[in-house]
């Protein structure tokens, strides 16, 4: 009995197949899209979310977004956390190829993104958190463990009612966001 074959890679196919036959309506990649495609990035505060008349075009925000966005992105859910390693995914991982339409940007590209809209990132992190909250994906009622190990500080002093987690938040979000 002979082996299982596959298809020759010097096989030809009259039709090429395209990339959005390659993903699964249910892939990860396509929840990323839709959640960033709603955001207004402009209102969040990344640069060149409104293209310049003038000059070499830069990439759009959301296609840097779905690639590196530490909140939601392809990397964070990956595991990748090299810009380098990124942007070489860019070049061979379909779902990367799906997800930012074949754009190849350097690993300096994805850097100065990431540190030039530091801001924008902490607004849009707090609004994913925000939004999985609302729709029950986050509910708080699990402490996962890793096997790390840290001092236990439970004093009443160290101690955080409901309130002053509250009051925490407002300051985080008038030291965050600017205006």
């Amino acid at each position: 009995m002979a082996y299982i074959q596959g298809e020759s890679r010097s096989q030809t196919s009259l039709f090429p197949v395209s990339l959005e036959e390659l993903i699964p309506e249910d892939h990860l990649v396509r929840v990323i899209d839709l959640y960033v495609a709603k955001l207004d990035l402009g209102q969040l505060g990344f640069e060149n979310a409104q293209p310049k008349a003038t000059g070499r075009p830069a990439y759009d925000p959301a296609d840097q977004l779905y690639l590196c966005g530490y909140g939601y992105g392809y990397g964070y859910f990956q595991r990748i956390r090299s810009w380098r390693r990124l942007e070489a995914e860019c070049q061979r991982n379909i779902e990367v190829m799906w997800l930012i339409n074949r754009l190849k940007p350097d690993f300096k590209t994805i850097a100065d993104f990431r540190k030039n809209n530091k801001v924008a990132f902490v607004t849009t992190c707090r609004a994913f958190v925000q939004f999985c909250r609302s729709v029950g994906l986050i509910a708080g009622d699990l402490v996962a463990i890793d096997g790390s190990k840290f001092q236990a500080v439970a004093s009443s002093r160290r101690h955080l009612n409901l309130n002053q987690l509250k009051r925490q938040e407002e300051t985080l979000d008038k030291r965050t966001i600017p205006g």
